[in-house]
């Protein structure tokens, strides 16, 4: 999965000397979290809401509401923001986004072309849509998690199977850190749901895999907050 098929392409930017009070309320006003910004048309850096909050007077600073305002009205995006972004390209891929997004411990990233134009935002709700597409969850798909050797082919093994009973495999990951020593935890979703019982039977059936669940996801009475 790359980048550029899961970023925002329509992006709100704020010039570099824009005050901080008028930042604030572009983020409320339009529900945002991060603006880009921008001096004489190119990209400088980037503010946050965390950002805002930051550089906002305390309410028990000994100040009156009026000099509140005047020091917000006074200063500029340019004093608060950070001037060097995590920025990405957009044929990076996702999962390497991802990965930045953990280390960095960010929640947005820039995304630049290769003459340092500000092209695209990719947020971790971004992250999170373009995870659960390659998973298939939203399908209504069937999953079987397994463990199996740590062998060339035995995930084509497992394929095999499902392949003989006509089921469509919408996505299969593998993962080594969940998983005993020797082996590797593979998490397949399939459609359709017959036959489900003779093939849980035949993978049970064959040696060294272990199925560690299977079922199919209630996505008709999810968690709200």
């Amino acid at each position: 999965m790359l980048i550029k098929d899961w970023m925002a392409t329509t992006i709100l930017t704020v010039d570099a000397n824009t005050s901080v009070m008028r930042a604030t309320r572009t983020m409320k006003e339009n529900n945002i979290r991060r603006l880009p910004v921008l001096s004489h048309g190119k990209l400088a850096g980037i503010i946050t809401d965390r950002d805002l909050k930051d550089a906002s007077p305390s309410s028990k600073a000994d100040m009156d509401i009026h000099e509140m305002y005047y020091l917000l009205s006074e200063m500029k995006v340019k004093d608060v923001m950070t001037d060097s972004p995590v920025c990405m390209k957009k044929d990076d891929t996702l999962e390497k986004a991802a990965l930045v997004m953990l280390r960095e411990k960010i929640s947005g990233l820039l995304i630049v072309d290769e003459n340092g134009n500000l092209v695209g935002l990719l947020s971790e709700s971004d992250v999170l849509r373009g995870f659960i597409h390659a998973t298939g969850i939203q399908d209504g798909a069937y999953q079987f998690v397994i463990d199996m050797s740590d062998a060339s082919g035995s995930v084509s093994r497992l394929v095999d199977i499902l392949r003989q009973h006509n089921a469509r495999i919408l996505s299969i990951l593998t993962s080594f850190n969940d998983a005993p020593s020797g082996f590797k935890r593979v998490a397949v979703r399939i459609l359709p749901e017959q036959d489900i019982d003779i093939i849980a039977d035949e993978i049970t059936a064959m040696s060294g895999y272990k199925i560690v669940s299977q079922g199919l996801d209630d996505l008709g009475d999810l968690p709200k907050k």
